[in-house]
């Protein structure tokens, strides 16, 4: 009895926790192509017309605007020494 108590309540945690993290990704994913569509607006720009200032200032946006979209896309990047490392210690330990 007191196993189906507490069943029930674990699932409806899963369930609510599954919604909020859907609900993240999507604004994440809306983030993201939110950033993408103004580095291309950026890209298509006629920057000729511009001063220096506006130009570095268009610079500091694209280098942000990158960060940002790495930071949202997320994953684990390794360095070539790292991968070497971790290959070395796979060769000595198996």
């Amino acid at each position: 009895m007191l196993l189906s108590i507490t069943v029930p309540a674990a699932a409806h945690i899963m369930v609510s926790d599954t919604t909020q993290i859907n609900a993240t990704a999507k604004t994440d994913d809306m983030k993201a192509q939110e950033l993408l569509l103004r580095l291309k607006d950026i890209k298509d720009m006629d920057k000729s017309v511009l001063s220096r200032v506006d130009k570095k200032s268009l610079r500091k946006e694209v280098k942000e605007s990158r960060k940002e979209l790495r930071a949202l896309k997320g994953g684990i990047y390794l360095s070539v020494g790292a991968i070497i490392i971790i290959i070395l210690l796979l060769i000595i330990l198996l």
